[in-house]
């Protein structure tokens, strides 16, 4: 058994039937997806909350975090769990002062054992290291090692995040590495959810 858990990102378009595979997915991972992150672009806030409301709501009801990408006013706008930042998206301390002491705050840290400790100390509930993998969803030119995470596990309490191209072949070393979270996205978005969730599971250990 592994305490390791998954954080579901969104694809970019989360229309249409998108609700109804967020939901068969969430159920199929009962206790192993714990946060789920909004994350589209290009589109005015208006949209985006319209958007979010059904996801957000499935959540709710499975206890999941809903975390919103890179965008902190949204985040309050919809009363989210928390927000996701980038480098280059804004302070952590900032964004707790916007959404509250109860907020998690995440912080991508591409490969740099530097960035994570400032994240940690701006107050960052969870940092994120990848990309481990080469990503469809998300251009990265960064590739750490698995062994920052188990860097990260044995100085640090706050909860590591590996992300990057991560699918049920590859995720074992990542696991095994440290990793509190496997944020996945095209590997669950891109088929059947349902097989990907149960796929993980096996390989992370819930069976």
């Amino acid at each position: 058994m592994t305490d390791c858990q998954l954080y579901l990102i969104s694809p970019l378009d989360v229309s249409g039937e998108f609700p109804d595979r967020l939901e068969r997915a969430l159920d199929a991972g009962k206790g192993l997806v714990t946060a789920f992150q909004f994350r589209v672009k290009g589109i005015v806030q208006h949209e985006a909350a319209r958007l979010a409301e059904p996801l957000q709501a499935l959540c709710a009801a499975r206890d999941v975090a809903f975390i919103v990408n890179d965008d902190v006013a949204l985040a309050r706008r919809l009363g989210a769990d928390g927000v996701h930042l980038g480098q280059g998206d804004g302070d952590p301390k900032d964004a707790r002062e916007q959404l509250g002491r109860e907020a998690q705050i995440g912080v991508t840290c591409h490969a740099s054992r530097h960035l994570a400790m400032e994240a940690g100390e701006a107050g960052a509930d969870y940092v994120a290291f990848g990309a481990f993998h080469p990503s469809t969803t998300k251009q990265s030119d960064h590739r750490p090692e698995p062994e920052i995470l188990s860097w990260w596990a044995g100085l640090f309490e706050i909860p590591c995040v590996a992300i990057g191209g991560i699918t049920p072949d590859n995720c074992r070393p990542l696991v095994e590495a440290g990793a509190d979270f496997l944020a996945v996205s095209g590997s669950v978005w891109n088929g059947d959810e349902v097989a990907a969730i149960k796929a993980f599971s096996e390989q992370i250990g819930r069976q």
